[in-house]
């Protein structure tokens, strides 16, 4: 009897082994893991593919050629995705027809692709409190070897960069970054030399040697970049409250992060040190989130005027003339902005959090991006 239950054993462990073993030749591909029933539900679905003419349009209650979503269905072909949760950021997957998005006040990350639904690639604990929760999502530099994502996200304890890798649990890279009462928000974005950067809010007025309200600039294993102003700490400059993106023309390798600073909204250029003087200003605060550079523009994504601000730089990185409104009230509160690998920007709703939502909301787009050149209108 008990020789009959050993060689049982034997068996079960051996087939345990089995499934466990990994590829041992190149990287892995992540893993989709299809979100079932339980605390948080069942996975969003997406609107089918739609033969239509023109894009979306006609207000924030009817897109596609003036239909109305009905429940989970948009008619817009311009949306990817529906019935998530407030997006805090996008990340497109090299080949520009997905990608990966977090919910800010979940912190799920979603795979996502038009005419599939999404599914769950995992979820990072959050803490919302003070505008934080997951607000950060970028490629590793090296995506095509590695397949790393980075996140970044306030905890319980702190504001934090953690890595995102193929079956594994998300490891934190870079902790301690002051959480408060406000200002826990951050962005993440990739520098012209392929190193990560991290916006991090003020916290509330944290202290002025803390990591908080900071441009920092890092390694993917969360070590200080050799060319920082101190080649010992991670910070690259300094100035910010509430971050809401961080971007990289690649072209003129200038990097440019948008702040709500006490009395305006801001568009700053990153450079090391203090920012300075705003690169420009929005005196009625229209609530600036994630950003998109191409050569010759600059798109700012706003999330209390429901639309699109496009600045168009001088040649000495200057605005002048009168930034261009793009989307006002199509898709009501827009926050993450991000470009695919197409050239396509790819646009993350906010609008269950204190907007109008649809019964799609809230949604991710991919649309044409503005065309760069010249300096911004008058």
């Amino acid at each position: 009897m008990r020789r009959s239950l050993l060689i049982v054993l034997v068996a079960v462990l051996g087939l345990l082994a089995g499934c466990a073993s990994f590829p041992d030749e190149g990287p892995r591909d992540w893993q989709d893991k299809i979100e079932g029933q339980g605390e948080l539900g069942g996975p969003p679905s997406v609107a089918p593919p739609q033969q239509q003419e023109g894009g979306g349009g006609g207000g924030d209650s009817a897109q596609g050629g003036g239909q109305a979503p009905t429940g989970c269905v948009d008619p817009d072909p311009q949306v990817v995705a529906t019935c998530l949760q407030p997006v805090g950021a996008v990340a497109v997957l090299p080949s520009g027809v997905a990608a990966l998005v977090g919910e800010r006040t979940t912190g799920r990350v979603l795979r996502i692709e038009r005419g599939r639904d999404p599914v769950l690639v995992t979820t990072i604990p959050v803490d919302t409190a003070g505008g934080g929760g997951l607000t950060g999502l970028v490629l590793s530099p090296g995506y095509a070897e590695d397949q790393l994502v980075y996140a970044y996200a306030t905890t319980p304890e702190d504001n934090r960069v953690l890595r995102l890798a193929p079956n594994e649990p998300p490891k934190p890279v870079l902790t301690g970054i002051p959480k408060g009462p406000t200002g826990n928000g951050g962005a993440l974005g990739v520098d012209a030399g392929n190193t990560l950067l991290v916006a991090t809010g003020g916290a509330g007025g944290a202290p002025p040697e803390s990591l908080a309200g900071k441009v920092l600039r890092i390694d993917t294993l969360g070590r200080p970049a050799p060319t920082n102003p101190d080649p010992a700490s991670p910070v690259l400059s300094s100035g910010l409250t509430e971050p809401g993106g961080i971007c990289t023309d690649t072209a003129t390798q200038t990097s440019w992060v948008t702040d709500r600073a006490a009395s305006r909204d801001v568009l700053f250029r990153v450079r090391p040190g203090p920012l300075g003087a705003p690169a420009w200003t929005w005196p009625d605060r229209p609530g600036v989130a994630g950003c998109m550079t191409q050569p010759g523009v600059v798109t700012v994504a706003l999330t209390t005027a429901a639309a699109l601000s496009v600045l168009r730089p001088a040649e000495d990185g200057s605005f002048t003339g009168v930034p261009e409104t793009l989307l006002g009230g199509v898709y009501g509160r827009l926050n993450a902005a991000t470009l695919g690998s197409d050239g396509l920007l790819w646009l993350g709703t906010v609008n269950k959090s204190g907007g109008k939502p649809v019964p799609s909301d809230d949604r991710v787009i991919r649309i044409q991006p503005p065309s760069g050149g010249g300096a911004s209108k008058s």
